[in-house]
């Protein structure tokens, strides 16, 4: 009680203006403690709950046609990367020519096939850092080099899927997605597929031509003029390499024209640029006949 009462007799004082110094903060010390003890002890009611977990969300049902990471802006690391078109900058940066690398592939390798892997693989690291340590593979046919010593198909050497562009967009979840004359992925790309930027390689040119080798089954196209003498000729009058079209022709009827792996042959095998569309096998004999000689590059390990 003395106690009580010293305090009674301090706070009055304070009240009349008695100079306390320092005492008025001891003493609101002492009346916060004294709240927050019975806060916690007289059972004042108010609960403090642990905060609920963030539950990330879920990745796009495998099946669905938009996929997972639908988000450009979305945070993207190396693990999801595994599709790209060589752009157009690239193959001319790595063949070290304006033209590109026409229909001779082999990059310093001693086939063509695994000069296109190293040309994918090269520009899959200068795109996203790491990403080069995956195993690439050029969507390309080849006469030899597949099971047995017979034909080499692209659908075969690609892995199972799901693959993603740059931007986290799905591009198929699996080879049945992209047995179809469009890729079944992500609305926003399927009709325009993305080079290793994640851009539309459409850049409003004409340059949907991409050599594949391939039928529409993504099997080798029959014979090795359809395949540049399976990538190792850039020569004009070796054959005609068979394409398919990054983008339709026609963007109101994406049927028309609109295969990627295989649409119609390139006029030729000798490098060349051609951003204006000169029709199926016609034109200067170079892989341009509306574009420039890039490939598709997949990831098998997404």
């Amino acid at each position: 009680m003395k106690a009580r009462t010293a305090w009674v007799q301090r706070f009055q004082s304070s009240r009349t203006g008695v100079a306390l110094h320092e005492k008025p903060l001891v003493v609101s010390t002492a009346i916060l403690f004294g709240l927050g003890v019975c806060a916690s002890a007289c059972g004042s009611g108010a609960s403090q709950e642990e905060p609920a977990e963030e539950v990330p969300p879920a990745d796009g049902d495998p099946g669905d046609s938009t996929g997972g990471g639908e988000d450009p802006a979305d945070p993207v690391d190396a693990s999801s990367f595994s599709f790209f078109v060589t752009s157009l900058e690239s193959m001319r940066e790595l063949s070290g020519s304006a033209n590109g690398f026409g229909g001779d592939l082999r990059f310093g390798e001693a086939t063509g096939i695994e000069g296109a892997d190293k040309i994918c693989r090269t520009i899959a690291e200068k795109a996203l850092p790491g990403s080069g340590q995956k195993v690439w593979r050029a969507f390309l046919s080849a006469s030899t080099g597949g099971a047995n010593g017979g034909a080499l198909n692209a659908i075969d050497r690609i892995g199972e899927g799901p693959w993603y562009d740059r931007n986290g967009l799905r591009v198929a979840s699996n080879k049945a997605g992209l047995l179809t004359a469009r890729p079944q992925g992500s609305t926003q790309i399927k009709n325009d597929l993305p080079n290793e930027r994640g851009e539309p390689n459409h850049q409003g040119v004409d340059n949907h031509d991409t050599l594949t080798g391939s039928n529409k089954q993504g099997q080798y196209a029959g014979s090795k003029g359809n395949t540049c003498n399976d990538w190792t000729s850039a020569t004009g009058s070796t054959g005609k390499p068979a394409i398919g079209h990054s983008w339709p022709r026609s963007a109101n009827n994406p049927s028309n024209g609109g295969n990627w792996m295989s649409d119609h042959q390139a006029p030729g095998c000798a490098p060349g640029v051609n951003l204006s569309q000169n029709g199926p096998g016609s034109g200067s004999p170079t892989v341009g006949g509306g574009g420039y000689g890039g490939i598709y590059c997949f990831a098998i390990n997404p």
